[in-house]
C-alpha cells in the first residue's frame, strides 16, 4: 500500500497542474510560469548550510546539499515568485500558517504562488528530501513590484543543530511499510517531520540538520566504503572541496549528535580496517571524542546532547556513554546522554516512523524543558 505522502505526490504533474489550498476567502495557487514578468528580489532568511553564488546573469543562487534546508521571506500583495534549480527534490511551500503545498521534482524553473489577499504574508520553502548524489540550487523569492518587499526576517534567538544519520534525516518516515524500493524511500522521506525539525519548531528555533543516511562515526552501514560523517561534516557540499564558511550568526546553544547506529548495527566483514569488534569500539570512542572537541572549538557556549537508540543489543548506547565519560575526563562539562528507547521502527527499512519521531521529539522536549538555562548558551 502506498503511503499518504506518496499518494499526494502522485497527483501533482509539474509544468501543467496547479496545486490549490482553500484558505478562508482566498485560494492559494502554485503554478509554473514559463514567461515571468520583470521581478525584484526579496530579502531572504535561510536555514542550513549553503553556498551563496551568482548565476550567469549575476543573480543570486543558493546551493545546498545537507538536508533540512529552508528559505523564508515576507511580502505584501496577492502573489510571490520563486526560482528552483536543477536536481530532484521535494519542496514544501508554506504561506502564512496554511498547510504545505508539495512541489515534487520541480527542476529548473520559476513558480508563482498566487490567489492571496492584498495584505502581508510570509512564504517559507522547506526541502524535505535527501540529496546525497548531487547538490541543489534555489534562486530566491521575488515580486513583480519592488514595493511589495516586507520587513527582513532575522535569525531566531534560539538555535539548535542536529548531527546524525538516517534517523536524523527522517529516512522513509512517512512510509506505512518496512519493505521499500529506493524510489519509495526517497518519496517517503520527510525531514520536516523528523524529530530534529519537530523539536526546533516547538521552541521557535532556527536549526541545521547536518546528517547523512548510512554514515557513522568511523564506519558506514554494513561497511560501505564511503566517508564517515566526521569527514564530511566540515564541508558545505559533499564533494569535500569547500569548507563550510564560518557564519558568525550561527551559534547554536544546543547541539544534538545521534550517531553510532551505522557503526554497530551490522557485523564486521573481511577487509575492513578493524580486525575485532573491540578494535572498532576503540576507534569509535577516540574518533567521537575528537569530533566533539573539534565542534566545541567553534561553539564554546553550546551544550552537547549525545543520543543513541537501544539497537544492537545496547552496544550503541554503551559506547556513546563511554564517549561521554572520556569527554568529561578531559574537563568537558557541557555534555549529557539521551536514550531513544522504545522505537517501533516501522518506516522504510526498519527506520523510525512518524510516531517514533514524535516520541524522540517528546523525549528531547522533556530533557530541555527542565533545563531552560541551556538556551542561554552559558
Amino acid at each position: 500500500m502506498a503511503s499518504p505522502l506518496a499518494k499526494s505526490l502522485a497527483t501533482l504533474v509539474l509544468g501543467a497542474a496547479m496545486v490549490s489550498s482553500p484558505v478562508a476567502a482566498q485560494t492559494i495557487k502554485l503554478d509554473r510560469v514559463d514567461a515571468p514578468p520583470t521581478l525584484a528580489a526579496l530579502p531572504m532568511h535561510t536555514g542550513g548550510r549553503m553556498l551563496a553564488l551568482k548565476n550567469e546573469n549575476g543573480n543570486p543562487v543558493f546551493r545546498y546539499q545537507w538536508p533540512g534546508v529552508y528559505f523564508a521571506a515576507t511580502f505584501t500583495g496577492p502573489e510571490v515568485y520563486f526560482k528552483t534549480g536543477p536536481g530532484d527534490a521535494i519542496l514544501h511551500v508554506l504561506v502564512d500558517d496554511q498547510p504545505a503545498l508539495p512541489l515534487v521534482k520541480p527542476g529548473l524553473g520559476v513558480f508563482r504562488v498566487g490567489g492571496l489577499s492584498a495584505g502581508a504574508h510570509t512564504i517559507r520553502i522547506e526541502v524535505v528530501t535527501e540529496s546525497q548524489s548531487a547538490p541543489m540550487d534555489f534562486g530566491g523569492f521575488a515580486t513583480a513590484d519592488e514595493r511589495s518587499a516586507g520587513a527582513p526576517l532575522h535569525s531566531a534567538a534560539r538555535q539548535i543543530e542536529f548531527i546524525g544519520d538516517s534517523h536524523t534525516v527522517g529516512y522513509g518516515n512517512t512510509s506505512t511499510k518496512r519493505q521499500c524500493t529506493s524510489a519509495e524511500v526517497w518519496a517517503t522521506t520527510d525531514s520536516s517531520q523528523a524529530f530534529g525539525v519537530l523539536t526546533a519548531k516547538h521552541y521557535g528555533a532556527d536549526y541545521q540538520i547536518n546528517a547523512i543516511s548510512g554514515r557513522g562515526i568511523v564506519r558506514s552501514y554494513n561497511g560501505a566504503p564511503v566517508d564517515p560523517l566526521p569527514v564530511v561534516y566540515p564541508y558545505v557540499l559533499f564533494d569535500l572541496k569547500q569548507a563550510a564558511v564560518a557564519d558568525k550568526t550561527w551559534q547554536p546553544q544546543i547541539i544534538v549528535v545521534a550517531l553510532g547506529t551505522n557503526d554497530f548495527s551490522t557485523p564486521l566483514h573481511a577487509g575492513e580496517p578493524w580486525k575485532t569488534r573491540e578494535d572498532l569500539r576503540t576507534d569509535f570512542e577516540h574518533t567521537y571524542v575528537r569530533f566533539i572537541q573539534q565542534i566545541r572549538a567553534g561553539n564554546p557556549g553550546a551544550f552537547f546532547i549525545l543520543a543513541a537508540n537501544d539497537q544492537a543489543d545496547g552496544e550503541i548506547q554503551a559506547e556513546v556513554q563511554k564517549v561521554i565519560e572520556q569527554l568529561r575526563a578531559t574537563g568537558e562539562k557541557r555534555v549529557d546522554f539521551m536514550a531513544f528507547n522504545g522505537l517501533q521502527l516501522t518506516g522504510c527499512d526498519w527506520h523510525p516512523s512518524l510516531a517514533d519521531h514524535d516520541l524522540m521529539a517528546a523525549l528531547l522536549r522533556q530533557f530541555l524543558d527542565v533545563r531552560p538555562e541551556l538556551w542561554q548558551g552559558r
